[in-house]
């Protein structure tokens, strides 16, 4: 006897920070707002409400673009502490329902209400009552999405923006799955859409003709995962608690780095702010591998380089930036240096403790 189907929620706040800004300055409501940094100092757009999408602005856009095709546009700097205070207004709303709640973002969640007695056990009620909730108590709205598991219930959470929900049932996931387009799938980017696109696969439909080892061959191991997922299937359980898995740090420079020694130049400076960040884990008992330089172009394009092997030293970052900038050959407006982070070793277990090479 199959176990019964779970009951997953994905609670997304529609254009959060935005949210925030318009909730606290009511004159901002009807007008194109967005939340990013000043043109001046290479800023970029953070987020922005409904008026200014209708004119083409979007996260990651930069503010001088932005503000190019809406002259009107109010952009405002970021409040993290309001932003934040919100946020846990929020995740007191979700813990009313249920202890499962897995944070995504500040703004998003994944709340896992199998078995829960409110609103007659039904997840969609709950969903309705907790963006009820949101909207009167915190002053944003949010929207939702309902499924048997986290990949469908975000994927619906973004069918009826904003301020609106989604419910796939367990019965529907046949007949919803075939036309729904490929990129909409957890870990499908521009790249692997390209490469499916290529093999004429641009629904899930079209992935599911696809012989799993056939994708397995293209993809690796990603290829079984392609293969589930073009079927809605996910068995990832909703954690209340997040393992951290990286660290890093990287800047935006206010003016285009032109070659190799202008950006070698910040490798100092990067190096130490990761490793103010990482005093606090190391300490803990938390240890790390291997290192990472990430570069951004000055046509927004962007690499990242890493070994796992590597020292995190200057030389060792050195070496991975010249391999990043190889990949680019034009001046360079961002950069960061990273690492994996592992938990801290069983005691006895033999593990070594890349800590001392910090510092080397």
């Amino acid at each position: 006897m199959n176990p019964p189907a779970r009951k997953i929620i994905h609670i997304d706040c529609d254009c959060f920070f935005a949210a925030v800004e318009m909730r606290d300055h009511p004159e901002w409501r009807d007008v194109p707002l967005a939340v990013g940094g000043a043109p001046a100092a290479r800023g970029v757009i953070a987020t922005c409400n409904y008026p200014a999408r209708a004119f083409g602005i979007h996260s990651a856009m930069p503010s001088a673009q932005a503000l190019k095709r809406c002259p009107h546009l109010v952009l405002v700097p970021g409040d993290m502490a309001r932003y934040r205070e919100a946020s846990q207004a929020v995740r007191a709303v979700f813990e009313r329902f249920t202890t499962l709640i897995e944070p995504v973002s500040l703004d998003e969640a994944y709340l896992d209400v199998s078995g829960q007695p409110h609103c007659q056990g039904s997840a969609t009620r709950m969903a309705e009552a907790i963006r009820a909730a949101i909207r009167h108590e915190v002053g944003i709205t949010a929207s939702a999405g309902i499924a048997p598991n986290k990949m469908l219930a975000k994927i619906a959470s973004d069918w009826n923006k904003p301020d609106g929900q989604w419910l796939i049932r367990p019965q529907d996931i046949a007949e919803f799955m075939p036309s729904l387009p490929v990129h909409k799938l957890n870990g499908v980017g521009p790249a692997t859409a390209a490469r499916l696109a290529a093999l004429g696969v641009n629904t899930c439909g079209q992935l599911q003709q696809l012989p799993l080892a056939e994708l397995a061959q293209r993809f690796g191991r990603f290829g079984e995962r392609l293969h589930q997922m073009a079927r809605g299937e996910d068995t990832r359980p909703v954690r209340s608690e997040r393992v951290r898995k990286s660290l890093s740090v990287e800047r935006t420079y206010p003016v285009d780095l032109p070659d190799l020694a202008a950006c070698a130049a910040q490798l100092p400076s990067l190096l130490a702010a990761l490793t103010a960040r990482l005093a606090p884990w190391l300490a803990s008992g938390g240890q790390f591998r291997g290192a990472w330089v990430k570069v951004r172009f000055a046509d927004f394009h962007h690499t990242t380089v890493e070994d796992i092997h590597a020292p995190l030293t200057e030389p060792a970052l050195h070496a991975l930036l010249v391999q990043a900038l190889a990949r680019g050959g034009q001046p360079v407006r961002l950069l960061g240096v990273g690492v994996r982070l592992m938990p801290p070793a069983a005691p006895h277990s033999g593990r070594h403790s890349p800590q001392l090479e910090l510092f080397a």
